[in-house]
C-alpha cells in the first residue's frame, strides 16, 4: 500500500502544467535519540525531488509537521529500498546516519523488510540490523582521510564532519561556536557538521553537535557522532585496534564501534533507537 492519494490527477512532474495538484499525504513521524524526521512512503514516485519549498515547509517546527529533516523510502532495483534525505532548509543533503536507522524501521513497518535491510543511499549501500532490543545497527561507510584544522579533526563520515575535543560539552554554546565555524571561511560554501566532543571515560563519550542545512543544535547526530568516535582514539593517543564507544548525546544514549588501522577507519557501525512517534494526515497544493 502506498500512502499518498491524489485527489486530483493534473500534475506535470517539472512544474510546468498550469493545474494544481491537491494532495492528501499520509505522514510518518520517528525520532532517533532525539533526531526526529518526515517518513514518506514515496514508491509511486509521486515526489521527484523538485519540491524544496514544500518539504521546508513540512519540517518547519512552527508553520509545518516539524522535524530535523525528511526521508522518502523510494523502491530500488537490487537492494530492498533506496533513502532520499532532505534537510530541514529542503535540500537533499548527503547521509544521515539516525535517519537512516529511523527509515529501516519505516520499511520494517511497511513490511518490506523483517530484520536485516540492504538499501542505497546517496553515499553508496548500506546494511542494517534490527535487534531483538529494537534498536537498529546500520553499517556505516569506511573511513580513509582524517584531516586537521589546528586542533580539530575534519572527516567525512557519509557528511563532513568538524570534530573538536573540549571539556564540559555541557557548558559548550553550540549554536553560536557552532554556526561561526560551520559559516567561517573555509566551510562556508558547502557548510560542516561541527560537533565537539568530551571524553568522559574509558569508552565513553559526550557530543553535541550544531548540524548544517537545521543550521541549529540537534538532539543527536548519526554521522556527527559516528565522526567523534573515530578521532577519539586518536584524542586519547590510543593504539590501533578494534574500538567500541558509548555516547551521550541530548536526546539518547548511541554506540559506534569500529576498527582503526593505518590511518584509515572500517567495520563502522551506528547503534541506537528508532521510534515512530506518530502519524497523520496533511493537505495540501502542489503547482
Amino acid at each position: 500500500m502506498h500512502y499518498l492519494t491524489l485527489i486530483n490527477q493534473n500534475l506535470d512532474k517539472q512544474g510546468q502544467g498550469s493545474d494544481n495538484l491537491n494532495m492528501e499525504l499520509t505522514f510518518f513521524k520517528y525520532q532517533g535519540a532525539g533526531n526526529d524526521f518526515l517518513m514518506i512512503d514515496n514508491r509511486a514516485r509521486v515526489f521527484n525531488g523538485i519540491e524544496r519549498e514544500l518539504f521546508e515547509q513540512l519540517c518547519h517546527r512552527r508553520f509545518g509537521i516539524g522535524a530535523d529533516g525528511l526521508i522518502l523510502l523510494q523502491e530500488k532495483e537490487g537492494f530492498d529500498f533506496e533513502m532520499k534525505y532532505y534537510n530541514a532548509d529542503g535540500r537533499e543533503s548527503t547521509m544521515c546516519g539516525n535517519g537512516g536507522r529511523c527509515v529501516v524501521m519505516f520499511a520494517k513497518q511497511l513490511g518490506i523488510i523483517e530484520a536485516s535491510a540492504s538499501f542505497l543511499a546517496i553515499d553508496g549501500p548500506h546494511q542494517a540490523i534490527v535487534l531483538e532490543d529494537g534498536n537498529v545497527s546500520l553499517q556505516m561507510g569506511d573511513v580513509s582521510s582524517i584531516g586537521r584544522d589546528n586542533d580539530a579533526y575534519v572527516l567525512n563520515t557519509g557528511s563532513p564532519h568538524y570534530v573538536q575535543q573540549v571539556n564540559d560539552a555541557k557548558g559548550v554554546d553550540v549554536y553560536r561556536n557552532g554556526k561561526a565555524i560551520r559559516n567561517s571561511t573555509n566551510y562556508a560554501a558547502e557548510g560542516i557538521n561541527v560537533n565537539f566532543v568530551e571524553v568522559v571515560g574509558d569508552g565513553q563519550l559526550k557530543v553535541r553537535t550544531y548540524e548544517r542545512g537545521v543550521e541549529d543544535e540537534t538532539y543527536a547526530c548519526g554521522t556527527g557522532v559516528t565522526a567523534s568516535a573515530i578521532v577519539a582514539s586518536l584524542m586519547q593517543g590510543l593504539p590501533e585496534g578494534d574500538y567500541a564507544y558509548s555516547i551521550e548525546t541530548l536526546g539518547g544514549q548511541l554506540g559506534v564501534s569500529y576498527n582503526f588501522k593505518d590511518g584509515k577507519a572500517s567495520k563502522v557501525w551506528l547503534t541506537g533507537p528508532a521510534k515512530r512517534v506518530f502519524d497523520g494526515k496533511i493537505d495540501f497544493n502542489l503547482a
